[in-house]
């Protein structure tokens, strides 16, 4: 299976509505790499490293991401792995 990284920036209301919890929980179900942090401004970033077809799925996810959630937009950008496996949160940037 071909692998892939994905560094995504979402835009909506996405702090303060479990948005990182969130993709912590599915990204660790779908096995992913990499990280998910929030941005000072307002935004949300996160990098999938893993199978092409959970990196996708992982991305459609945050379309519509938690339910407390808006997503205006999901924006992607081709990225390196990350050095680390697992999957985990990072401060705030």
């Amino acid at each position: 299976m071909k692998e892939k990284s994905i560094r995504v920036v979402v835009e909506g209301r996405v702090q303060g509505v479990w948005f990182r919890g969130w993709v912590m929980q599915e990204a660790s179900i779908l096995n992913l790499d990499g990280w998910v942090r929030n941005r000072t401004d307002g935004t949300l970033e996160a990098l999938f490293s893993g199978a092409g077809s959970d990196v996708d799925a992982m991305i459609l996810a945050c379309h519509q991401g938690p339910s407390s959630a808006r997503v205006d937009s999901v924006s992607q950008h081709p990225a390196p792995p990350p050095e680390e496996r697992g999957f985990r949160s990072l401060p705030t940037m």
